[in-house]
């Protein structure tokens, strides 16, 4: 009967060992920050590492730039999914991240987004729609709000469109605005609404803005983290790409 319990997990073990993820004799805990635009995406990413090396993945999401506040100053996140490459760079520039380790894992898209079915129909929604509110993230923390902000100048109506901003302090919020309908529209992350069946929505065509490159990286609390180190594996796996594209998100190269 042992050797058979033996051989058992030998077999549960193998598919990830060949994959190249090692498995714990005792789970281990990723902790991750994550740009709110892929909290979603990240929380699917978490329960499939889970199954495929047994650890487990905690999930802190909020702004690009909040994130990175908090790991200047000595959060214990291990892994660092930014909104941009730059956050990223910066990490390593300023010692929170390892060198080496960063890398593209997905290319955001913006789209205009509304609960209303009749609302949204295309750019000349931004000129002749009846609204007034739209929202958008801080462009000044959160990269999917500068790209909104970029798009709104790159078509010629930022200057009449800024008295009806909402900001939210990240994409999440952003969202929360719009779909609590305390919004009419915003530029939202494709991602958070790709599943949706409702509403109406332009896709911001590329050449508006520039490409939302979102970069990740291992921060030093991670550097001796087999795990934090498997995660960040298993996001340019097979199995992470197709999630990740399931998503909505482009994926760097």
């Amino acid at each position: 009967m042992r050797f058979k319990q033996y051989a058992l997990a030998g077999l549960l073990v193998a598919p990830a060992l060949l994959l190249g993820f090692s498995v714990a004799a005792e789970a281990e805990t990723v902790s991750l920050a994550v740009a709110a635009n892929f909290a979603d995406a990240a929380k699917v990413i978490g329960v499939a590492f889970k199954a495929k090396t047994g650890n487990d993945v905690t999930i802190s999401s909020g702004a690009t730039g909040a994130l990175y506040t908090q790991i200047s100053q000595g959060a214990p996140f291990e892994v660092f999914l930014s909104a941009d490459s730059k956050t990223a760079k910066k990490a390593v520039t300023e010692k929170f991240g390892v060198e080496g380790t960063e890398f593209t894992y997905a290319v955001g898209k913006i789209v205009l987004f509304s609960d209303d079915a009749a609302l949204v129909k295309g750019a000349d929604t931004l000129k002749t729609g009846k609204f007034d509110k739209i929202a958008i993230a801080d462009p000044k923390t959160a990269p999917y709000g500068a790209a909104a902000v970029e798009a709104m100048k790159k078509l010629g109506d930022y200057d009449a469109l800024a008295p009806k901003l909402v900001i939210g302090t990240s994409i999440a919020q952003a969202y929360q605005f719009v779909d609590s309908k305390n919004a009419e529209l915003g530029f939202v992350a494709l991602s958070q609404v790709i599943k949706r069946t409702d509403g109406s929505r332009w896709e911001v065509p590329q050449e508006d803005y520039t490409p939302i490159t979102q970069d990740a990286v291992l921060l030093t609390p991670g550097k001796d983290s087999q795990a934090s180190k498997d995660f960040l594996a298993f996001l340019k796996s097979d199995d992470g790409v197709k999630i990740i594209e399931g998503f909505g998100y482009g994926v760097g190269k």
